[in-house]
Order: C-alpha cells, then structure tokens, then sequence
C-alpha cells in the first residue's frame, strides 16, 4: 500500500512534464513529404562507433544498436523542422538544394550548411538541432538514416527551444 501512494505522485510529475515539452514543442513547417523507407532491427548485437574529425575527435558510441529506419524528407523553401532530437546519431545526405543547420548548444546561434552531394552526422542522444531551407524557390531533398532506434519507437523528438536563437 505504501508504494501506490508514492506512484500517483510520480505518475503525475511525469504527466506534467509530458505535457509541458509537448506545450513548448517548436513543431516543424513546409515538410511536403517525409515517407519512411525502411526499418529494420540488427540481428546480432552491433556495436557502432563514429568518429568525427571536427577538430574535437568527437566519439560517438552505440553500443548494442536497436533498430534503423531510412526517411527521405522534402522540404519546401522557407521550411524548416523545428527544434529536435534524435535517440541515436543520424547520418543525413542532402540530394537536392540545401540544409542549414542550427546546434542548440551553440550560444551564438550559428550555422552550418550542406549542399546537394554532401553528408554529415548529427550526434543524436539528446542533441537538439534545427535545421531549415533557406532556398526562395529550390526544395530541400535529404535522406536520413536513423541508428539506434527503440524498436518500434521514435526516431525524432520534439523538443523545446533552447533560447539560444530567434527562432
């Protein structure tokens, strides 16, 4: 008996914290198209390690990965995704227009952009990001594998924004 009368309280705190993220969510605008192509779950325990060479060697591990699933999302000019994150890193490769790209955890707000014919890896594991098409008139074409995703989960997570940019 005494463990249900601390289970309401926490079921509640729970609740509200739910609803709270959802309430300061930054839903994303101008997706035209984001179909899921593929999800699949790795057979055998899969340990993935990503190493990237931004001067910060930048480790990324997945140890024991669950499911991937591919997406092509299309995006219209002026679109942009809102603030997210991922549960695991995402390889993301831009086939057609552009992607500017805004760190969360950046103060100044900056960006990076990636141009039709370029990759890059987004860390996931919490990393909030937004990304935009900047483009007046060119559609914004990228592909996104998604690593490490709870099986039959969520492969993007709404999140709040930072306060770090205006928008």
């Amino acid at each position: 008996m005494k463990n249900r009368h601390l289970t309401y309280p926490i079921l509640a705190a729970a609740v509200g914290i739910a609803i709270a993220v959802t309430a300061f969510a930054t839903p994303g605008s101008g997706v035209l198209s984001a179909p899921v192509f593929a999800r699949a779950s790795f057979e055998e325990s899969v340990d993935i390690k990503f190493k990237i060479k931004d001067g910060s060697q930048n480790v990324l591990n997945v140890p024991n990965a669950r499911e991937t699933v591919v997406q092509q999302i299309v995006i219209s000019p002026g679109g942009q995704t809102g603030w997210h994150s991922h549960p695991g890193p995402v390889i993301v490769l831009i086939k057609a227009g552009a992607l500017t790209f805004y760190d969360g955890d950046d103060p100044a707000c900056g960006s990076r952009t990636y141009s039709t014919g370029e990759a890059f890896i987004d860390s996931g594991q919490g990393h909030v990001h937004y990304a935009r098409n900047e483009s007046a008139s060119e559609d914004l074409e990228l592909w996104a594998v998604y690593i490490d995703v709870p099986p039959g989960g969520a492969f993007r997570i709404d999140a709040p924004a930072p306060g770090n940019c205006p928008f």
